[in-house]
């Protein structure tokens, strides 16, 4: 027998074993902190999008399941997101022409100037439009100048919400009840 082709042979079957063994005793064949984290963060991206989830019809509702994250980051980016999802088509059906996303020239009685003076003052959405005060309204309108001054904020805040809410054939019914936003 030619020991020539048998000892390379041998030598491989050696190592190959090694390998095998050296590869179990460090733990390369245990997956389970793997698949726990994989769990985990699936987990957290179910949650994640639950919280996504709106409807537009509801006024008060935040889209959330209650599903609690074990991680700030998915609860986190939830607080950022939009509660209440803007439907362009409803938007255009009610008023007849394209309306833009947190445009607040859609409340009646601001107009650009006035929108971009809410802007300076970080109110750039229907929602934070909404929740501003009326007295907030006029201290922003009062940083214009007086010409800005005259003008009556009293339901802005409300134009604003319904607009937030997709509520737009209620919103169209009270412009067409108010005079310039009064």
């Amino acid at each position: 027998m030619n020991w020539c082709i048998l000892i390379p042979l041998l030598v491989g079957a050696i190592c190959a074993l090694l390998g095998y063994l050296l590869g179990k005793l460090l733990g390369g064949g245990n997956h389970d902190d793997c698949n726990d984290r994989i769990a985990k963060l699936e987990a957290e991206l179910t949650a994640c999008k639950a919280s996504k989830k709106v409807s537009p019809v509801s006024s008060g509702s935040t889209g959330s399941t209650g599903s609690a994250s074990s991680s700030g980051i998915a609860s986190s980016f939830a607080a950022s997101a939009p509660l209440i999802a803007f439907d362009a088509a409803a938007a255009k059906a009610a008023y007849g022409k394209k309306i833009k996303e947190n445009d607040l020239t859609v409340v009646e009685g601001i107009g650009p100037k006035i929108q971009g003076l809410f802007h300076d003052h970080d109110v750039k959405t229907w929602k934070a439009l909404s929740e501003c005060s009326i007295d907030k309204c006029q201290t922003v309108l009062d940083s214009g100048g007086s010409r800005y001054r005259i003008h009556n904020p009293g339901t802005w805040p409300k134009q604003a919400k319904l607009a937030y809410e997709g509520k737009w054939a209620e919103l169209l019914k009270l412009q067409d009840e108010l005079d310039g936003g009064k």
